[in-house]
């Protein structure tokens, strides 16, 4: 038997509620016999409009939550390479169009997506599943342990008000 791959190519991404700035973009994935390929990054590519100045990778276990951070200096663009992810965006730039807005996106192996959060709008994710999350991300100023560019709410914080919940339905 001859076995057939697809090129899975999810270039329409959308998402509802978008943040002003947010941008979730579809990453396309060339599949064969072998694997995949997944092109994350190129300098000339449209819609990011950042220079990255530096890329780290971390692992959360299932059931994790790491939320709400944001930052004044910096952009982040985060890709889940592993696992399933519920990314939580929320606006606090004083006098955005969307200020106040929540916004969340679906990501991981099989809903690859990369997500362009501008600096002000928080961010933070649950762990979906029984797999670990790997997030990749990248940012546009280097971290300075000396003064990081950490602003921080707690995750179960009243006064956002986000659900954590697993809905079964």
């Amino acid at each position: 038997l001859r076995h057939h791959f697809f090129i899975v190519v999810f270039m329409n991404h959308q998402q509802n509620n978008l943040i002003e700035g947010v941008i979730v973009r579809s990453v396309q994935t060339f599949g064969d016999d072998r694997g995949y390929f997944r092109e994350l990054w190129r300098m000339d590519a449209p819609g990011f409009p950042v220079r990255i100045a530096q890329t780290a990778i971390t692992l959360s276990h299932p059931g994790v939550v790491k939320a709400f951070h944001g930052h004044a200096k910096q952009d982040d663009l985060w890709y889940v390479a592993k696992g399933s992810a519920r990314v939580v965006l929320l606006d606090r730039r004083k006098g955005s169009t969307t200020e106040g807005a929540t916004q969340t996106v679906y990501c991981g192996e099989d809903a690859p997506v990369q997500i362009f959060i501008p600096r002000g709008v928080f961010h933070g994710y649950q762990v979906l599943g029984t797999m670990p999350v790997m997030l990749v991300y990248q940012v546009t100023r280097l971290y300075d342990a000396k003064h990081p560019d950490e602003l921080r709410i707690p995750w179960d914080d009243v006064g956002v008000g986000y659900d954590w919940s697993i809905k079964n339905r």
